[in-house]
């Protein structure tokens, strides 16, 4: 037994080995320890844990028996031929060794097990994804955050099931690590992802676009820029619709397994050059857009089938309008309705450019009391609880979509849905997408999709109607 301490010890490389695999080892169990009584330290103590910590293990298993290997050589220098080692199980020595080796290779298998499985965790956790990565994922950390999606982890969606989206997920990963720790990634990142796992694969594990959803009331509160933010109410019926009998109906159509379109456009899927819609009958049928150059289209993508995402192309990091964002927070109480001009205000404050969250959040506030104060010196007295609550919610809006240090703007990311802040449906629905003979063209007619039952109203007819 002395001697085989001795082979772990007596060679400098051994020696720091042994140290670093049991200091490791100690370290590890000490931190899993603490997260089994319900400690959390945050992603970089999982890094550090089921990461770091494992690598540095294997590397002290390494470097033991190289360095033992070096100190025997260094011994037989000059001996003659070395050798090989007799295991002979007859010696009580020999027999304590081998069972001390394999009960330490059982437990350091196990513990590599544990670590590699826990690093798999860590690394798939929201947190990793959101935090690790500081400010290159921030803004999309923060829209998930408020998003419909905040409870699915973002490897349901970026990876799916299946082994092989793993592999690449973590192909690409790799790049993506050198590009943060080089500082090589592009401010704003560029959207969208042309390399996403189809929706098919991924959205439809939980969605079903083929199901017949019908027609959906929706009911749009927004407040007017006067002095008394006055309410108004825009009420549409969304015809959804979807697969019922052997047709499909609605905005769902577009995803019916006997069609299939797809299209051709630039980087960022915003102008569409071309689309061609295959029917039950398996004819083409092809629409050009306008005016559009043989450049244009050497520059265009390859052609892409549709699915969930070319519509629904913000799902879980949706950034809002200013306007949208007040309105919100002026809907849910958060902005005194009673507070004159106060949307006008909070839309002009937000929009302004500031280096950083914390400037903007001094701005908003400064630049809130300082209106009531000029304007309105009696509400500035009174009611400063008040302005300071409405600039904070304004803020809260602001940074949400607003993030300085990665460029990213109000409207940077635009959400393809509907056609009021981006152009969206109006992509190919244009009445301009006609077939080369223009006997055809993608309609534009607002029917299709929704029917208009109020617009901006104070008290619209309909919701009267229906909540007498």
């Amino acid at each position: 037994m002395k001697g085989f301490i001795a082979a772990l010890t007596r060679h400098p490389l051994s020696l720091a080995g042994t140290v670093l695999t049991t200091c490791a080892a100690i370290v590890f169990l000490a931190l899993f320890a603490l997260e089994l009584v319900g400690m959390e330290g945050g992603p970089y103590v999982g890094i550090i844990a089921y990461l770091i910590l494992p690598a540095l293990f294997v590397l002290g298993l390494l470097l033991i028996p190289l360095g033992a290997r070096f100190e025997r050589r260094r011994r037989a220098a000059g001996a003659g031929e070395r050798a090989f080692p007799v295991i002979d199980l007859n010696r009580a020595e020999i027999r304590n060794r081998v069972v001390l080796v394999f009960v330490l290779t059982v437990i350091n298998g196990l513990l590599l097990a544990v670590a590699t499985y826990k690093g798999m965790e860590v690394m798939e956790s929201t947190s990793f994804c959101g935090e690790t990565c500081h400010s290159v994922m921030s803004p999309e950390y923060a829209a998930y955050q408020r998003g419909a999606h905040a409870s699915v982890a973002c490897v349901d969606c970026h990876i799916g099931p299946g082994a092989g989206w793993f592999v690449k997920s973590k192909l690409s990963g790799s790049w993506q690590v050198i590009s943060v720790n080089l500082n090589l990634y592009p401010r704003p990142i560029p959207t969208p992802v042309h390399n996403l796992r189809p929706a098919r694969e991924t959205c439809e594990q939980c969605h079903w676009p083929q199901k017949f959803v019908g027609d959906r009331l929706k009911v749009i509160t927004s407040y007017g820029d006067d002095e008394e933010v006055t309410e108004q109410k825009t009420v549409l019926l969304l015809r959804v619709g979807g697969l019922q009998g052997r047709a499909s109906h609605g905005i769902h159509w577009h995803v019916d397994p006997d069609h299939q379109i797809r299209y051709r456009a630039d980087e960022k899927r915003e102008t569409i050059y071309e689309v061609e819609m295959h029917g039950p009958d398996g004819e083409p049928v092809r629409f050009f857009a306008p005016g559009v150059e043989g450049d244009e289209l050497a520059a265009a993508s390859g052609w892409r089938t549709m699915d969930c995402v070319d519509c629904h192309n913000r799902p879980s990091h949706t950034f809002h309008t200013v306007e949208d964002e007040v309105d919100r927070e002026i809907l849910a109480g958060r902005i005194a309705r009673d507070l004159p001009f106060v949307r006008r205000e909070g839309v002009r404050l937000a929009r302004l450019d500031y280096p950083s969250h914390e400037a903007a959040r001094e701005g908003i506030l400064a630049g809130l009391r300082a209106f009531y104060s000029e304007e309105f010196p009696e509400i500035a007295a009174e009611r400063d609880g008040a302005i300071a609550e409405a600039a904070t919610a304004i803020w809260d809006g602001y940074r949400a979509n607003v993030h300085p240090a990665m460029n990213v703007t109000w409207g940077t990311y635009p959400n393809h849905i509907g056609h009021e802040a981006s152009p969206g449906c109006f992509r190919c629905h244009d009445d301009l997408h006609a077939t080369a003979d223009g006997s055809r063209v993608i309609s534009q007619d607002c029917d299709t999709c929704h029917s208009l039952l109020a617009m901006e109203e104070e008290d619209p007819e309909i919701l009267r109607t229906l909540n007498p």
